[in-house]
């Protein structure tokens, strides 16, 4: 995961030298706050901690109010995962519903890199411009029990940028972020075909508030 880590902070850093020279492009660097939400299994449920998240992301302007985003953002947290009823043949005996399966090893992390459209409101002008947002991409999810795996993922997001009369500028958001992952199989009885086994799928869906440091190459 090192690796992965450098070069993710590689390549930004790469293209953002090549950026110095061209127009409409914006490095931002991003820090938010993003709650918890649970997850339901057949026999179990997980919880996603709240925590910090934070990454970095580059932005080109398509046109004057639209524009693209490739970020990549890390939200550090704990992953305790529950049975959801009484487990009758544990390893230890039978275990209750409400216990924590992984204690003292439920540290982990999701990594999200995501293609963003984004339009603002207003003029150039504007020192203050709302826009919405929403892009999609991968996860990366990182669990001591079972390792990394990779996801589909997406977000939408609303919010203002306040600009500067420097390069500089702030937006302040919220968003919604979500992944998806197969858990296993849910099967059905067909009167021609018999057993069907469909693909189950657990999701997460996560809000935040945050706030980004903007840097606009064009000035």
């Amino acid at each position: 995961m090192k690796k992965y880590h450098l070069f993710i902070a590689v390549f930004f850093f790469s293209v953002a030298v090549s950026a110095q020279s061209a127009q409409s492009f914006l490095l931002n660097l991003y820090g938010g706050y993003t709650f918890a939400d649970e997850v339901d299994f057949d026999s179990s449920y997980a919880r996603v901690e709240d925590g910090f998240e934070y990454g970095v992301g580059l932005e080109y302007f398509i046109m004057q109010n639209q524009s693209v985003e490739l970020k990549y953002n890390r939200l550090d947290t704990n992953m305790p995962l529950y049975t959801s009823y009484l487990i009758p043949n544990g390893p230890n005996g039978p275990v209750p519903a409400g216990t924590q399966l992984n204690a003292g090893d439920d540290k982990g992390a999701i990594n999200y890199i995501l293609l963003d459209y984004n339009y603002y409101f207003g003029s150039s002008s504007s020192k203050a411009l709302p826009f919405l947002g929403a892009g999609a991409g991968i996860s990366i999810l990182e669990t001591p029990q079972s390792g990394n795996g990779t996801y589909f993922a997406w977000e939408i997001k609303a919010g203002v940028k306040v600009k500067t009369s420097s390069p500089l500028s702030i937006n302040l958001h919220a968003y919604l972020q979500s992944m998806s992952a197969a858990v296993g199989y849910d099967y059905y009885w067909d009167y021609y075909w018999g057993p069907i086994a469909v693909t189950d799928y657990a999701s997460t869906f996560q809000f935040g508030l945050g706030a980004s440091l903007s840097y606009d190459f064009s000035k």
